[in-house]
């Protein structure tokens, strides 16, 4: 999501958040959970389960939780560090600041929803 970030705006990712080791095994979030902050792997793993099930291993560069901080929803699946890890951590009022102020940001999030809503399609329709 971050990827298209100029230096000064990846400051500004930086400054929004605080920056927390986590252990192998330490959830990060949880499904059916309401959400309060998104993560961004910085070191490490998390693997994504939904319902029980494996749905995607992440690693270094990739964000979770910015779904619930969107609509205000319930977590949509239990996001848990595999290995030693080391993550941003984004709260509500800070992701929704970074959200206005970075535009890039805006549009990757935008775009990598729909990606994930063209996946779901594909799978439910074929």
């Amino acid at each position: 999501m971050f990827s298209a970030c100029s230096k000064k705006e990846l400051q500004a990712v930086a400054k929004a958040s605080d920056e927390v080791k986590v252990s192998a095994g330490h959830q990060l979030c949880e499904q059916g959970q309401i959400g309060r902050e998104a993560f961004v792997i910085v070191e490490g793993a998390a693997e994504v389960r939904r319902n029980g099930r494996k749905v995607a291993t992440l690693g270094p560069g990739d964000c979770v939780g910015e779904l619930a901080l969107l609509d205000h929803g319930p977590r949509t699946a239990t996001v848990t560090a595999t290995e030693d890890s080391t993550v941003l951590v984004l709260a509500a009022r800070e992701f929704a600041g970074l959200v206005d102020a970075v535009p890039a940001i805006g549009h990757k999030l935008l775009k990598a929803l729909a990606a994930r809503i063209r996946e779901l399609d594909s799978k439910a329709f074929g």
